[in-house]
């Protein structure tokens, strides 16, 4: 994705350093580092679990391993993004980061299930919960320890476009304020109210359900080719900024990953000729690359004016030989 132009005083050139190189490497870099605070925060709090026997904090600690675990698909779906496009693979292995969306919601899943089977054994069979102030500490730690992570992925994620890191992100967000919720859940057992603290697990599984369904959404979508429409909007007017452009008639857009593929159908004068027509396309990709730093490629289909659009590049009825009738779309 290399381009260059020069004008009267100036010349640049974008992309000397691959943006693909240095995404995957800054979503490893905060894989790397959210994995080893997560696992930190995690190990701390087993160590109250053990000695205390709260069931809040195990739900809290349950999800954080699974939230460290997460960080390992992550891991491998960014290494592998780096390979080169094959013949097989001709756009590349950017779709992988999806799949390990998915395996991340699936791990959220399973840690709901098994904290709120926890929690509802707990009701059922009460145990005494003990040493509060360590419950207390641990809980103040999951807090501290999800939010830097949570920050930390959130802004790595929307520096290069990857929902499935934003998403990772927001989960361990939400991991804080449930840290938070067996703070409440120790202080409901000190003030004489034991059924406070599995009360608590089950609200702590409720919250991770809910960023399943948040998760699940984001990552469907981006596995069914889904952009956010304003990405539409922002194609169309930077495509605007080139000269020539009579019209933007067609814009289609799909992530990989966290890279962004398009392609554009331009509307320019009839008069045109062929050479001039490519320049104008040349131009409006370099529009479009210059204003759009998520945007890691684009095709642009340049017509004339009067025949511009999908709806004037279909084949209709016709018939080769003996194959009878039949259209392309």
């Amino acid at each position: 994705m290399h381009h260059h132009h020069s004008g009267e005083g100036h010349s640049h050139t974008h992309g000397a350093i691959d943006p693909a190189l240095f995404s995957s490497e800054r979503g490893i870099w905060a894989v790397k580092w959210s994995l080893v605070g997560l696992a930190i925060t995690a190990a701390l709090q087993t160590v109250v679990v053990f000695f205390s026997g709260s069931v809040a904090l195990l739900a809290d600690t349950i999800h954080n391993f699974g939230d460290a675990t997460t960080a390992l698909p992550l891991w491998l779906a960014f290494v592998l993004a780096r390979k080169p496009p094959s013949k097989r693979f001709t756009y590349g292995y950017g779709r992988i980061e999806d799949f390990a969306g998915a395996v991340i919601v699936l791990v959220i899943l399973f840690s709901a299930i098994v904290a709120g089977y926890q929690s509802v054994e707990r009701l059922l069979h009460p145990r005494p919960v003990q040493h509060l102030w360590a419950v207390v500490l641990a809980s103040l730690i999951g807090f501290a320890g999800n939010e830097l992570v949570a920050a930390f992925r959130i802004r790595v994620g929307k520096q290069i476009n990857s929902a499935a890191l934003v998403a990772d992100g927001y989960h361990a967000r939400v991991d804080a304020l449930t840290s938070l919720g067996v703070l409440a859940g120790a202080v409901g057992v000190w003030l004489g109210y034991p059924v406070a603290d599995p009360v608590v697990g089950l609200l702590i599984t409720l919250a991770i359900l809910g960023i399943v369904w948040e998760s699940a959404k984001a990552v469907l979508t981006r596995m069914l080719d889904g952009v956010d429409p304003e990405v539409i909007d922002e194609i169309k007017h930077a495509v605007n900024h080139a000269p020539g452009v009579v019209e933007v008639t067609d814009v289609r857009a799909r992530w990989l990953g966290h890279r962004l593929h398009a392609e554009v159908n331009l509307a320019v004068s009839p008069d045109l000729s062929v050479e001039e027509g490519h320049h104008i396309a040349v131009e409006a990709k370099h529009q479009l690359l210059h204003h759009l730093p998520y945007l890691w490629n684009v095709t642009v289909h340049v017509d004339p004016e009067h025949l511009s659009g999908e709806v004037h590049h279909t084949i209709g009825q016709h018939a080769h030989g003996e194959a009878g009738l039949h259209l392309h779309p």
